[in-house]
């Protein structure tokens, strides 16, 4: 069982990995190379990635089970709410800043990476 728990944690923390490659990418692409079209793109690939995380994460919440693979699910499904609105609405701004909270710092992990650490502790 345990071994459930780090498998899922690490999965979101390749993904949060993947997710901070995007938004280095776009912050080039818009900062340095002013290409405002490559921005809105790694952008929407940022919001298709995590508004897949429900899908591709039942998996793991079904293997954890009881009511830590409900939160598990109830998280993902959260996430992935979250960046297919965005995506519906089309806002770049939105998709820009999922994962951050308004009170977010700098530095600090964002709420993907808070969620893996979260589930890396549930065992």
């Amino acid at each position: 069982m345990t071994k459930m728990y780090a498998e899922a944690a690490d999965w979101l923390d390749r993904i949060a990995l993947r997710i901070k490659e995007i938004e280095k990418c776009a912050s080039s692409a818009l900062y340095e190379l002013n290409d405002e079209q490559e921005y809105r793109r790694l952008m929407k690939e940022k919001a298709l990635l995590l508004a897949s995380l429900s899908d591709e994460g039942r998996g793991f919440a079904e293997a954890v089970g009881g009511l830590h693979g409900e939160e598990i699910l109830s998280r993902l499904d959260r996430f992935s709410a979250s960046a297919s609105k965005a995506l519906e609405i089309g806002s770049v701004f939105f998709m820009s800043a999922l994962l951050y909270p308004e009170e977010y710092t700098e530095g600090e992990p964002n709420d993907l990476e808070r969620f893996a650490q979260r589930v890396r502790s549930m065992v």
